[in-house]
C-alpha cells in the first residue's frame, strides 16, 4: 500500500499513515457499581427524597456531625429526617503513595493500580471550556492541571479531563493512571471556535474577538456540559464537575435575537426540563436545565474562572489615548467584563451545591479535592404535593454555631422512574461508545474532523481517525497483515439530537515493511460523512476492532457554514510535508520537525463578488505560539483566475518552519482578506494546530 497522499486526494483522504508518537500506556478500567452505590447520592422516588450536604468550619470538613444537628425544608416546609448517613471518601493511610524524592526529583510520574470497587474514591471531571478560554489563560490551565496530577491527586481519585471543544479518545476516560492524565493535559489546545481571543481582554477600541465560529460557540458549550452530565448520570455515586472557563455569562451577546429565540434556535428549550427556560430571555434558563441535570445524575458542579488575577489597565497591545477619561471607561468595561463572563459558572455551581473561584491564578483545586473528601446524606419523605411537575425548593440548615452548610438548590418534581424515562437507551457498547465520552477505550482514537465542501457531494464533514494499532487484532495472511474495522460515525445538532450517522467498514492490510511503520507512527482512516445543512456540530466516531471487538471513540464540535449565502468560507487546513513527486507525507498527523518546509492546503468558497466576477484576495500566513506571532510570511495573492470555479477554490501553499521554532505545540493562521482598506469586514481566518518534534 502507498504511505504517500497525492495533492488530488488531500480533502478527500481514505487511508493515510500520521505519526501518533510513542507507546501509550493502558487505560485504567471503569469505576464499578458496588453494593454501597447502588443507590444514587440523589434520590427522588415516591418514597425518599435524599440529598447531600456538605459542612464546614473555618474551610474544613466537618465529619462528626449526626441527625439532630440538622433541620432540612421543602418549599418552606420543614420535613422530618427519616435517613441520615455520613460518606468519608477519605482513604486509609495504608493507601497514601509511598514518599519518593528521588523519583519526584526528576520528573517521573509513578502510576498506581487501579482502585478496588469498595475502596473510598473521589470521581471528578475536570471539563476545559476551550471553546470559551483564551490562549493566555489556556497556558495557565495546563500548568494547574499537570501540577494537580503530579502533587494533589490521591491513588483513589478517579480523574478525567475533557473539552468543550472536543474529546481525547482513550485519553477522556476516568483513570488514576497519571501517566494518562499528563498527556490529556498536554493534548490541550486553544479552540479557534472559542469566543475569546488568544488574549482575555481584546485591543481597547477594537471589536473583540468571537472566534471563526462567533460567538454561537456558547451553545455548544452548554451542549456538551449537558452531554457530558448526563453521561456521568450512568456513573454510580457522588461526583463532582470541575468547569474550568474564561466566560460563561448569563446574558447572551448574539445580536439582533432575543434571549429566549436563541435558546429555541440553540434547542436548549427542548428539554425535558424546561419549563424556567422558557420564562427567561437569557441563558439563565438553560444554565438551571443544566443544573438540574446535575442533580439528578449526583453531581456537583465547581466553577473555575480562569481569567485568574488580570490587569485591567492599558498594555503594550492596546493604542495609545491621550484622554484620561477614556483609560478609565476602559478600564472600567474591562472589570465589568470580568464579572459578567464568570455569572454562569457561579450560577450552576451554586445550585448544585458547588462553589466558584475566581480571582486566583492557582485554581483552588486544593479547596476543590479537600470539598469531596466527605459528605452527609439526609433524607425525608415527601408528599404526594412533591411531585406536580414543578420546581422545589431544598434548604437545609445546621444548627451548631460557626459552620456553613452548602447543598444542591431544589428539584423538579418528577419521580426517579419518571426522569429515566427520557435517558438515553443504550443497546450495546458501541452506541455507548458514541454517546457518551466515558463510554468504552479499548482502542486509543484520535480525532480531527473539518468541514468541507464537493460539488457533486455537497458539504461534508471529513474526519482524520488516527488509531493506535497495538490494540488490534492483526492476522498473518498470504505473508501480509490484516485487520477488519468498523467504523461507526454520529452527528450531533446544537440542540442535542442525531442529524446523522454512517457506519462502514475499514480493511487493513500490510506488507511487513509497512506494518512496522504503522507500528511505530500508527495508522489513520479518512471517514466523510454529509452535512445536508449548516449548523454547529457535535461529530464523534467509534473504532470497533471485528476480531476482539475492543472499541474507542472521540469526538469534536465544528461549524458547517451556509455557502447559500455567498459569503467567503474556508474549509479546514490539511498539513502535511511535499514530496517532490507531488505527494503528501503525514498529511493529517500534524507532527513535523524544524527546519523542513510545512505544507498547508485548503479549499475557499464564494471567492467571487456580487457580479460573479473574481475577487482580488490575499493570504496572511502565520505561526502562533502560546498567543504570539512567532514566525510569519508576507501576504500572498491567491491565484483563484487559473481555476475554473471560483466557488470551490484549492488553495495550498508551503512555509519554512525555521530553525528557531523549538519542539512545542504551534498554530497555523490562515487570513483570506481582500487588499483594499475599504473592504476591510471582507476576510474570513482558520487555524490549524500542529506540534514540532524533536529529530
Amino acid at each position: 500500500m502507498n504511505i504517500k497522499t497525492s495533492l488530488a486526494l488531500l480533502l478527500s483522504l481514505s487511508i493515510f499513515f500520521p505519526a501518533l508518537g510513542q507507546n501509550r500506556p493502558t487505560p485504567q478500567p471503569q469505576p464499578q457499581q458496588t453494593a454501597d452505590d447502588k443507590d444514587d447520592v440523589v434520590r427522588i422516588t415516591t418514597n425518599l427524597v435524599q440529598v447531600d450536604v456538605v459542612v464546614t468550619k473555618d474551610g474544613k470538613l466537618v465529619p462528626n456531625l449526626t441527625a439532630d444537628d440538622f433541620e432540612i425544608f421543602e418549599d418552606g416546609r420543614r420535613q422530618t429526617i427519616t435517613s441520615f448517613a455520613y460518606v468519608s471518601n477519605v482513604p486509609t493511610p495504608a493507601l497514601q503513595p509511598p514518599a519518593n524524592t528521588e523519583k519526584k526529583s526528576k520528573g517521573v510520574v509513578v502510576p498506581y493500580s487501579s482502585p478496588k470497587p469498595n475502596e473510598a474514591r473521589r470521581i471528578m471531571a475536570f471539563v476545559v471550556d476551550d471553546l470559551g478560554i483564551s490562549a493566555e489563560s489556556l497556558d495557565r490551565v495546563r500548568g494547574q492541571l499537570r501540577k494537580f496530577v503530579n502533587e494533589q491527586m490521591q491513588p483513589n481519585d478517579l480523574i478525567a479531563i475533557l473539552r468543550t471543544g472536543g474529546e481525547l479518545g482513550a485519553l477522556q476516560q476516568f483513570t488514576n493512571d497519571k501517566r494518562l492524565l499528563i498527556r490529556a493535559v498536554d493534548r490541550l489546545r486553544w479552540n479557534s471556535c472559542s469566543r475569546v481571543g488568544l488574549d482575555i481582554f481584546p485591543p481597547a477600541g477594537s471589536s473583540g474577538f468571537s472566534g471563526i465560529c462567533g460567538y454561537r460557540s456558547i451553545y455548544a458549550t452548554l451542549q456538551s456540559l449537558r452531554f457530558i452530565i448526563d453521561s456521568m448520570g450512568y456513573l454510580p455515586g457522588r461526583k463532582s464537575l470541575v468547569l474550568l472557563s474564561d466566560s460563561l455569562p448569563i446574558e447572551s451577546q448574539d445580536e439582533g435575537l432575543s434571549g429566549s429565540e436563541l435558546l429555541r434556535e440553540a434547542g436548549i428549550l427542548k428539554d425535558e426540563f424546561s419549563t424556567i427556560s422558557r420564562e427567561t430571555t437569557n441563558l439563565s434558563g438553560s444554565l438551571r436545565t443544566i443544573a438540574e441535570k446535575a442533580i439528578r445524575s449526583s453531581v456537583v458542579i465547581y466553577s473555575v474562572d480562569t481569567q485568574g488575577l488580570v490587569y485591567t489597565g492599558f498594555t503594550a497591545a492596546d493604542p495609545s489615548m491621550g484622554d484620561p477619561g477614556q483609560m478609565l471607561r476602559v478600564m472600567s468595561q474591562r472589570s465589568n467584563l470580568l464579572l459578567a463572563r464568570r455569572e454562569g459558572g457561579e450560577l450552576i455551581a451554586a445550585q448544585t451545591g458547588g462553589f466558584q473561584i475566581h480571582n486566583s491564578n492557582s485554581f483552588g483545586f486544593e479547596r476543590i479535592l479537600q470539598d469531596q473528601s466527605g459528605y452527609y446524606l439526609l433524607g425525608y419523605r415527601p408528599s404526594d404535593e412533591t411531585f406536580n411537575l414543578r420546581f422545589h425548593h431544598i434548604k437545609a440548615n445546621v444548627k451548631r454555631s460557626g459552620m456553613r452548610l452548602r447543598t444542591r438548590f431544589g428539584f423538579i418534581g418528577a419521580t426517579e422512574e419518571e426522569a429515566n424515562r427520557v435517558k438515553p437507551i443504550i443497546p450495546d457498547t458501541t452506541n455507548l461508545a458514541l454517546a457518551s465520552p466515558f463510554g468504552a477505550q479499548d482502542i486509543e482514537v484520535d480525532l480531527t474532523s473539518f468541514f468541507t465542501d464537493a460539488k457533486k457531494t455537497g458539504p461534508v464533514v471529513r474526519s482524520f481517525v488516527y488509531i493506535d494499532p497495538k490494540n488490534l487484532t492483526f492476522t498473518s495472511v498470504n505473508g501480509r497483515h490484516q485487520a477488519l474495522l468498523e467504523l461507526y460515525g454520529v452527528i450531533f445538532g446544537d440542540n442535542g439530537a442525531l442529524v446523522e450517522q454512517l457506519a462502514r467498514e475499514a480493511p487493513l492490510d500490510f506488507s511487513d515493511a509497512e506494518f512496522e511503520q504503522i507500528m511505530r507512527y500508527g495508522v489513520g482512516i479518512g471517514f466523510d460523512m454529509p452535512a445536508k445543512r449548516p449548523g454547529d456540530y457535535q461529530v464523534r466516531v467509534a473504532a470497533r476492532d471485528k476480531a476482539s471487538s475492543k472499541i474507542g471513540s472521540a469526538g469534536q464540535f465544528l461549524l458547517v457554514p451556509d455557502l447559500q449565502k455567498k459569503q467567503l468560507a474556508v474549509s479546514g487546513i490539511v498539513l502535511g510535508t511535499l514530496n517532490p513527486d507531488k505527494t503528501i507525507d503525514n498529511s493529517g498527523g500534524r507532527r513535523f520537525v524544524s527546519n523542513s518546509d510545512l505544507y498547508y492546503a485548503f479549499k475557499l468558497y464564494n471567492a467571487t463578488n456580487e457580479s460573479g466576477k473574481r475577487r482580488d484576495l490575499v493570504m496572511d500566513v502565520a505561526i502562533f505560539r502560546d498567543g504570539k506571532i512567532v514566525h510569519s510570511v508576507p501576504e500572498t495573492p491567491i491565484a483563484a483566475s487559473e481555476q475554473s470555479d471560483l466557488n470551490r477554490v484549492y488553495v495550498g501553499g508551503t512555509i519554512r518552519l525555521i530553525p528557531e521554532l523549538e519542539p512545542a505545540n504551534y498554530y497555523l493562521q490562515i487570513v483570506i482578506r481582500d487588499p483594499d482598506p475599504k473592504k476591510k469586514a471582507l476576510s474570513v481566518t482558520q487555524w490549524a494546530d500542529f506540534e514540532i518534534e524533536k529529530r
